[in-house]
């Protein structure tokens, strides 16, 4: 495994609550963590059909563009009654003309369980794979879930994405009404991160 050495990572995210929760991850490491919004990138075109074909372009794209190591994470909620969808298609979900809206997103994923007279508890996972790229072509990958079950309605305020409707395993609330600190601990996220730290030295 490659060790990073700098102080400056490129996240490759446009996403601003994404963007915060791995500032936020990489902090105690003092690491200064960039959003590629902040670099005026494009976000470039995700045409794989896995999470980690979709986390090498944009973390390759990054890193390219600007010289700099790149991070970044493809993720996505998995819906057992729903054959794993959205998965790779999450935010697609929830895009409208406008923007996304994942509420729009989450009301669809419901309904659509609904239509199918899926059982409860509607078991689903959220699923995160991280990638490290350098300028140079090399790349790790780490991977992470975490699982739970559907609620509804829509429960907490926090957090981003599908977290108002998703329950983890064990735990009474929401990722969306969970103190952010607490849910960066159990998260996906946390989960491929606790293997990324490996590469910081952690």
């Amino acid at each position: 495994m490659r060790m990073f050495d700098g102080k400056r990572l490129l996240v490759a995210t446009h996403n601003r609550g994404k963007l915060e929760e791995m500032a936020a991850l990489l902090a105690p490491f003092g690491i200064e963590c960039v959003g590629a919004a902040a670099m005026n990138l494009p976000e470039p075109a995700e045409t794989e059909t896995t999470f980690i074909g979709n986390a090498r372009i944009k973390a390759h794209a990054a890193a390219k563009a600007t010289g700099l190591p790149a991070l970044a994470d493809d993720s996505g909620i998995e819906v057992d009654a729903l054959d794993g969808a959205p998965g790779v298609y999450t935010a697609d979900w929830a895009e409208t003309p406008q923007g996304r809206d994942f509420a729009q997103a989450m009301t669809r994923t419901w309904a659509e369980c609904e239509a199918r007279s899926a059982p409860l508890p509607r078991r689903a996972r959220f699923r995160s794979t991280l990638v490290l790229a350098w300028p140079d072509g090399h790349d790790e990958v780490f991977e992470g879930k975490v699982e739970g079950e559907l609620v509804w309605p829509m429960r907490g305020a926090q957090g981003h994405g599908y977290d108002p409707m998703f329950q983890p395993a064990g735990h009474a609330q929401t990722f969306a009404e969970m103190d952010p600190n607490q849910k960066n601990r159990i998260s996906h996220r946390a989960d491929a991160f606790g293997k990324l730290v490996a590469c910081f030295g952690g």
